[in-house]
């Protein structure tokens, strides 16, 4: 390796995600409305979190409460030790404002299977999650669940979650879709809350099923397996601004295509992009495409800060950690690529990509498909629906559980095999069918 590469720390420290991008998601989601609840405001606050605002909002005359996740002057943690003691800190504040009925409901034990098959990339409708939906919380209770989200996130990936759900609201606002679940998102622990002992935070929805366990006993923190969604790629929020929560990953992926030699790009597109969707036991099969030792120190690096906007979501030391590791066997990870070689989203139906190796798996699937959810003048298929995949083959669930397959009913991971078709498998009864970029989205 050359003296002037980067450092798996100094990948960690640069900043994936556009700031204005963070701006704009942060305020589009400062105004989800969340129906079912008191319209109040209350401020709460916790040890290492921010203080967290709700605002009143009005839709169709009806009053209903909204979630403010807008940062008050928030400094994120930069170690591993101190997001775990942060998140443990704001998961006992959020704990704290719950019945004891709504604890019994958020808390599982922490090698409950139930951990691997509540997370989906289906809608809620089909697939139920575990723990509590925010839409049933009071306002301050709402607050405190995303308080916990944001002392577990860095602020590009609060910024990235909150994007995402802020699509979902405004796909449920402005969209043709009938989907009754859309804007629903839920909270879960895995294991009592703390610094001293392992647990997992599970936040799920449609477009979005975060796992990630924290481990104050080994000093150590994975977000594997994590789903990250989005619907539509760019939307306008209530204040006019243009929001895009991808557009950091597909800076990246872009950068990392564009650096390439045109053999190494024929090489890369002319691979196999693998699927291994939530619910699926995956084999991890790496196919066919360009390997890491095929790439230059640059290359690498790039290959690197892409793989981080899903291993390195939170602190500095925990994503330098994670890619550490991702790096000490990418000769043998293989990327493949297909669909469009340019970024603009102007033209053509998007792209899909895989990542796969001994410690990291990635899938980035376009859906050919808008599923249903149809806005005019706006991109809902195609770039405009994304569905990706983080995994680890070596600490899925921070090795606490083991991957069960998909079944049909409530509860269903909703998976697929490894090559073949599909970003959901095959749904469960009467449930839209998610599939991948080389196949056609029913819903």
């Amino acid at each position: 390796m050359t003296s002037n590469r980067l450092s798996p720390s100094a990948l960690a420290s640069r900043g994936r995600r556009r700031l204005s991008t963070a701006v704009t998601s942060l305020a589009l989601v400062g105004t989800l409305v969340l129906g079912g609840c008191a319209a109040t405001t209350t401020d709460t606050s916790s040890a290492g979190t921010t203080s967290t605002t709700t605002t009143s909002a009005t839709t169709d005359a009806t009053t209903a409460s909204a979630i403010d996740t807008t940062a008050a002057g928030t400094t994120d943690a930069t170690t591993t030790a101190g997001t775990i003691s942060d998140t443990a800190a704001a998961a006992q504040a959020f704990l704290a404002t719950l019945t004891d009925e709504q604890r019994e409901q958020v808390l599982y034990a922490y090698d409950d299977e139930t951990k691997s098959t509540s997370w989906s990339n289906f809608p809620v409708t089909f697939v139920e999650r575990a723990g509590l939906d925010l839409t049933d919380l009071t306002a301050e209770q709402q607050a405190a669940a995303m308080a916990v989200v944001e002392a577990l996130l860095s602020e590009e990936g609060y910024a990235t979650v909150t994007g995402i759900m802020g699509g979902d609201q405004y796909l449920a606002d402005e969209s043709s879709s009938t989907e009754e679940s859309l804007g629903q998102y839920y909270i879960a622990f895995f294991g009592d809350p703390s610094d001293t002992s392992a647990f997992t935070v599970q936040v799920g929805g449609h477009h979005l099923g975060i796992n990630a366990t924290l481990d104050g006993t080994a000093d150590a923190i994975t977000f594997a397996p994590t789903h990250l969604g989005v619907q539509p790629a760019v939307y306008t929020d209530a204040d006019g601004d243009e929001v895009q929560p991808f557009d950091g990953i597909y800076t990246d992926a872009f950068a990392f295509f564009d650096s390439l030699t045109a053999e190494q790009q024929a090489t890369l597109t002319s691979g196999e992009v693998t699927s291994c969707a939530p619910g699926d036991t995956c084999d991890f099969a790496t196919g066919t495409g360009l390997t890491g030792a095929d790439l230059t120190d640059e290359q690498r690096e790039l290959l690197l800060q892409l793989v981080a906007s899903w291993a390195g979501m939170a602190d500095e030391e925990t994503t330098a950690t994670a890619l550490a590791e991702i790096e000490a066997t990418l000769d043998d990870t293989v990327v493949a690529w297909s669909g469009e070689t340019t970024y603009d989203m102007s033209s053509g139906d998007g792209i899909s990509f895989s990542i796969s190796g001994p410690d990291v798996y990635v899938s980035f699937q376009a859906q050919q498909g808008s599923a249903g959810a149809d806005v005019d003048g706006v991109t809902t298929s195609g770039w405009g629906h994304v569905h990706t995949i983080y995994r680890d083959p070596t600490d899925d669930y921070a090795g606490s559980v083991t991957q069960q397959a998909a079944t049909s009913g409530p509860g269903a991971g909703g998976g697929a095999t490894a090559g073949g078709p599909g970003d959901g498998g095959t749904p469960p009864s009467g449930a839209p069918e998610e599939t991948s970029a080389d196949a056609t989205a029913a819903a």
